[in-house]
């Protein structure tokens, strides 16, 4: 356990012995009433205003409402308290953010969040003021890092389904709230002035946003208009140590391939624009809203990493291991390679995202029983992402690693730095490019009706209906991310003559020599020769330039073997032209509900709630291909026969594909709510819930292939097998998760901001999505029929998400003066999960070479280098534990916040960029594949803030996050123990912030 972990421990303990005194006073009966005869004293009236009306307010909602939420609240206009919708977020119990760029890519570190988890599961649906909304990524949620939480009013977080609301959320449902005209009481303005500072970067950014509203009571009836603005400019820098997979290179010993360092640079450029029209006459009200988000983002990365051959590498006489021999510190060489083998690249990024959500609502109170209303909503969302890395090797005569201390460490001698500053030493090693472009549109229409009935014990009852439609389409590169060397140690003596250096006046595109300054907040790294940003930025004509390299060296090549011309050029990656890279779907949803509260509080029983059903169909389509590809591989030399098995002829073929299904969902719902006084009360809540896949699972592309096994006898090509494979992308034929959801709460409202409670839930999930086997059939040309072994998503596995949440807050209103200020707020969540294949595929090796799908004991379960499988992984981006804690002040003009936010260790992926390959080795020196499943350790993170109100329209805030300087670990799950991955370092941050009302 850290130090901060402790701490945070002994200041939870503290407090809770000072709150049980606080409370046992709060408890104490009241003073007898004072005589009639005695002088009336005047009662000073006590505004709330900050941080603690907010609390109230976030407690009213929870306390009050019709099912199970919990909330945070804007203190002033636009002012959360966090800097994004992630960092809010992870303050509410339940509730944990990851910290990657993309889940798909835990390589690459996300300082303020990228998504977020509730109850451990990633089924997360998200809404603004009520209605659903997305971003176009191939998912169904909204990037939270796309909202700017200026525009906010507040975030509320529910956690079981009704049957009011709209389907598709089994973990949870995040609603986003702004402000209406109403909401205010005639003339409202404000303006915030920010500016924040990184340390790591040493640089300031700047924020701000304004607000103004008005209402007016005219002929035509009252008359409101909203408009909010909100730019925000945010710069974090991630420094970055990581060790390479560890190999059992000598029989004996395992030793990482080497060690590296990179610095990652972001720079976001967020705008928002919100803006309410609502008017209302007698029992007729209406509103229109626009909300609109830009993101513009752009990333760098400078890095030096190990490109070594494992299988080469000589450990050095004065290596270190620990017990289980595992290699700590010492020299690696490798001479069969002419030296260790280096990489310097030099990365860049862009996306540029809009997310624009058009709403119009009418609502009519036709009658004391009846009432109306009607929505309809258009949303928009496009993103375009570029994605280009160019790269530079060198051979150094050696690597020293040092893993004892808490980071890793790569040391160089003088010597070793001199080779690492001179560009002569360097040369041009591969490109990788990717490029992707999303666009989803959707159109949702609702009505609803309410009847309210006259009666004891039945309340009202609630029925409507909604439909929708949405497409979507997603188009990236193929190949995805196109790795393509220029010269590579590896390609000498077949393909190039030698690598094409720096120092060669041919080989002359920019470089710089890049410096990692202040790394780590003061280490000290070597500088190195990188590739200059414009080749990356330029693409593709910077690449076509330095791919040219290599062809000069390839003609070197083949004219000194008088093999005449037959070099291999580069070309970019496909985009838009091959159908591998496009998913198009359409999806149709109706749905239709009935919920009816009721009420047996005057029939002597205090226990409310309601019960509903929803009905909904969902009709999906979607576009794209089935190929085949006939490749048997077999071109027998002059006066060579050929032997073995038959191969099957099948014409290679590319055909539509149109795909289509319809569904009906049934999910009823019941909540109930028992008030055992007017503190304390009860909850259950049984559900069913749905969770429709991603449209990026969904792809409608299938490829098929034919290839053969084969060797040579004497004279004759004997073919051993026919192998018949394929995958597809996805699967547009899946259904979506299922889940049945039990929820018992116990509340007790002590006071106004005081309470306790405790949840406890149970998710039984049905149809996880897994990629999984199966067969097509295809006909040669005989007519014979041939069975392919085909890999895509399906609906394969079950499994259960379970657990508890204990939350807990108040301000410590008993005690006198400025004491009173003093509040706490703390909550601490359990999950436990597991998930059951339908049909299990575990066996104790990998015996696959390859990385893709069709590896599927690799995909699920994970590989060592050493073939050996890992198995019974628990559900991705799950923490067992996590708690908050924060002591809040707030007396007077001054207010104050110190929040530490810890989650535990979580399983990041399985087969995930970086520490995967197909260099693994089996016993016996067969060549596998590995991939080592990715863990984020446990990670604790320590914020504060202080606001003063110098009036009623004028405030000032300081705050700060990572006041601990916290480094977020990564892991890699090896059968020689869960060993260091990453070190990720990103400094302290701090914002100053000026806010004026009027």
């Amino acid at each position: 356990m850290n130090k901060y972990q402790r701490t945070a421990i002994s200041l939870a303990a503290a407090q809770a012995a000072l709150l049980c005194s606080g409370l046992a006073m709060a408890q104490t009966p009241a003073a007898p009433a004072a005589a009639a005869s005695a002088p009336v004293q005047k009662v000073e009236t006590v505004v709330v205003s900050g941080r603690r009306a907010a609390l109230e307010s976030a407690q009213r909602i929870k306390q009050n409402s019709d099912e199970i939420v919990d909330s945070i609240v804007a203190d002033d206009i636009g002012k959360l308290p966090d800097q994004s919708v992630t960092e809010v977020l992870q303050r509410i119990v339940g509730v944990t953010i990851d910290r990657t760029m993309a889940r798909s890519d835990p390589e690459h570190y996300s300082v303020e969040g990228s998504s977020v988890n509730i109850r451990g599961l990633t089924y997360v649906r998200s809404e603004v003021n009520g209605r659903d909304t997305f971003s176009a990524n191939g998912g169904r949620a909204l990037n939270f890092e796309d909202v700017p939480p200026e525009l906010l009013a507040g975030v509320d977080v529910y956690k079981n389904p009704m049957a009011t609301q709209i389907e598709g959320s089994i973990g949870g449902l995040v609603n986003l709230r702004t402000a209406l005209p109403f909401d205010y009481n005639g003339f409202k303005g404000s303006v915030t002035a920010v500016g924040k500072y990184n340390d790591l970067t040493g640089k300031w950014s700047p924020s701000a946003s304004g607000l103004l509203a008005n209402s007016w009571n005219t002929d035509i009836g009252k008359v409101g208009m909203l408009l909010s603005l909100a730019h925000s400019n945010s710069r974090t820098r991630n420094d970055k140590w990581q060790i390479e997979p560890y190999y059992k290179i000598d029989g004996t010993h395992w030793v990482p391939k080497g060690a590296q360092w990179r610095e990652e640079n972001f720079d976001r450029d967020r705008n928002g624009l919100y803006g309410a029209l609502q008017w209302k006459k007698n029992d007729i009200e209406s509103s229109l809203t626009y909300f609109q988000s830009k993101y513009q983002m752009r990333w760098d990365e400078n890095a030096l990493f190990s490109s070594a051959n494992p299988w080469n590498l000589v450990i050095g006489s004065d290596a270190k291991y620990n017990a289980n021999n595992v290699f700590v510190s010492g020299t690696l060489t490798q001479p069969a390679d002419g030296g260790v083998n280096f990489g310097a690249d030099t990365r860049y990024m862009k996306r540029n995202s809009k997310t624009r959500d058009l709403g119009w609502n009418l609502k009519w109170r036709a009658s004391d029983k009846w009432s109306f209303s009607t929505d309809l909503q258009i949303v928009k969302s496009d993103t375009t992402g570029f994605d280009s890395t160019v790269a530079t090797g060198l051979l150094m005569p050696k690597e020293v690693l040092d893993l004892t201390g808490s980071t890793p460490r790569v040391v160089f001698d003088a010597g070793d730095l001199a080779a690492l500053q001179n560009k002569a030493n360097y040369y041009w090693a591969f490109t990788m490019e990717h490029l992707d472009r999303s666009r989803a549109e959707q159109k949702a229409w609702r009505a609803d009706a309410k009847f309210n009935f006259d009666h004891a014990v039945l309340q009202d009852l609630s029925f409507g209906v909604r439909l929708t439609e949405r497409d979507a389409t997603t188009m990236k590169t193929v190949p995805d991310y196109n790795w393509a060397a220029i010269t590579q140690t590896w390609q000498r003596g077949w393909d190039i003559s030698d690598v094409a250096y720096l120092s060669d006046p041919r080989f002359n595109a920019p470089v710089t020599l890049h410096e990692f300054k202040n790394f780590f907040g003061g280490q000290q790294v070597s500088p190195i020769y990188v590739p200059h940003v414009s080749l990356a930025q330029n693409y593709p004509q910077s690449y076509q330039q330095i791919h040219e390299y290599h062809d000069i060296r390839c003609q070197e090549f083949t004219a000194a073997n008088g093999w005449g011309s037959g070099c291999a050029k580069w070309a970019p990656a496909s985009f838009g032209t091959n159908p591998a890279g496009t998913n198009e779907q359409k999806e149709r949803t109706q749905a239709a509900y009935a919920q009816l509260r009721f009420d047996f509080t005057d029939s002597g029983t205090p226990v409310d709630g309601n019960v509903g059903l929803r009905a909904v169909r969902t009709d999906m389509r979607a576009s794209g291909f089935t190929v085949f590809n006939y490749n048997p591989g077999i071109t027998p030399q002059p006066g060579q026969t050929v032997g073995g098995v038959p191969v099957p002829v099948i014409a290679s073929f590319a055909s539509p594909m149109a795909a289509q299904q319809d569904y009906i969902n049934v999910l009823p719902s019941l909540n109930l709510r028992f008030k055992a006084s007017d503190a304390l009360q009860f909850r259950a809540a049984v559900a069913k819930g749905v969770s429709r896949p991603d449209f990026s699972d969904m792809q409608a592309y299938t490829s098929m292939e034919l290839t053969t096994t084969k060797h040579t006898e004497g004279n004759t090509l004997i073919i051993d097998a026919v192998n018949l494979t394929g995958s597809a992308t996805g699967n547009p034929l899946l259904k979506p998760v299922k889940s049945t959801q039990i929820d018992l709460t116990a509340e007790w409202y002590f006071s106004k901001n005081g309470s306790l409670t405790l949840a406890v839930f149970n998710k039984q999930l049905s149809d996880i999505i897994v990629r999984q086997s199966a067969t097509t059939v295809l006909r040669d040309a005989a007519g014979n029929p041939l069975n392919f072994t085909v890999t895509s998503p399906v609906n394969g596995s079950k499994g259960h998400a379970r657990g508890f949440e204990l939350a807990f807050q108040r301000y410590l209103d008993m005690l006198p003066g400025w004491m009173s200020g003093i509040g706490v707020q703390a909550n601490y969540t359990y999950v436990a999960s597991k998930t059951k294949p339908y049909n299990p595929v575990l066996s104790p090796f990998c015996a696959s070479n390859t990385l893709d799908a069709v590896n599927l004991n690799l995909n699920i379960n994970g590989c060592d280098t050493d073939g050996r499988t890992f198995g019974d992984l628990p559900l991705t981006n799950l923490s067992k534990n996590a708690y908050n804690l924060a002591l809040l002040y707030d007396y007077g003009p001054l207010s104050a916040r110190v929040a530490y936010s810890w989650r535990g260790k979580h399983l990041q992926a399985v087969n995930a960029n970086g520490t995967r390959g197909t260099d693994g080795r089996l016993a016996d020196g067969t060549s596998v594949a590995y991939a080592l499943p990715t863990w984020s350790d446990d990670y604790g993170q320590v914020d504060a803030g202080l606001n003063y109100r110098f009036s009623d329209k004028f405030s000032l805030s300081v705050e700060a996050q990572n006041l601990n300087n916290a480094q977020a670990r990564q892991l890699m799950q090896q059968n020689i123990g869960m060993m260091t991955r990453a070190i990720n370092y990103n400094g302290r941050r701090y914002s100053v912030t000026a806010s004026y009302s009027f």
